[in-house]
């Protein structure tokens, strides 16, 4: 049997799903920052919350998977593009788990507690402390925007694959 050349369909749904709730999320989150406060605000930092813990649940979901199931075989190409494109992703999915898991410390260290699409209260896993609160909220928007960063280049990467290298890298994650 040879080796398939496409990710599971499963592997691509998740891919797909998280890229878009990342890019919505970062989006929302920018929007949210410059809000005053006021309902409104608290309806957009709920939603990002839910969005996160969503994100945190899914990244660990697609982890378990790509653990269990061989991706299709590297396509050839040259060593350091190789070694750039695995780190990218060792990277993104540090950062699927980091960028979520710092932003609940920072709610949980603010005295904001993540309730769940407002009926399951989640655990606060640190204490409310305002230094702590600060150190995270900073924390947290550097982390965005380096995942934000890395998306944009793992998306170049693709794009290049398709465009100039003419290769079959992009309809292995394509969902049609």
């Amino acid at each position: 049997m040879s080796p398939p050349t496409r990710y599971t369909a499963t592997a691509i749904a998740l891919h797909w799903l998280l890229a878009l709730m990342i890019a919505t999320s970062f989006c929302v989150g920018l929007y949210m920052s410059d809000l005053p406060f006021g309902p409104t605000r608290l309806k957009f930092f709920n939603w990002h919350k839910w969005a996160g813990v969503t994100i945190l649940a899914l990244s660990a979901l697609r982890l378990l998977w790509r653990l269990t199931h061989r991706p299709p075989p590297d396509l050839p190409m040259p060593g350091w593009q190789q070694r750039a494109a695995h780190a990218a992703h060792r990277l993104l999915y540090g950062l699927f788990f980091a960028v979520p898991l710092v932003g609940w410390a920072y709610s949980s260290s603010a005295g904001f507690p993540v309730v769940l699409f407002g009926v399951l209260p989640l655990p606060d896993f640190v204490p409310v402390d305002r230094d702590l609160a600060a150190l995270a909220k900073a924390t947290h928007k550097v982390l965005a925007f380096g995942l934000g960063s890395v998306v944009v280049l793992h998306v170049a990467g693709a794009l290049k694959h398709h465009f100039i290298d003419r290769d079959a890298l992009l309809r292995r994650m394509r969902p049609w």
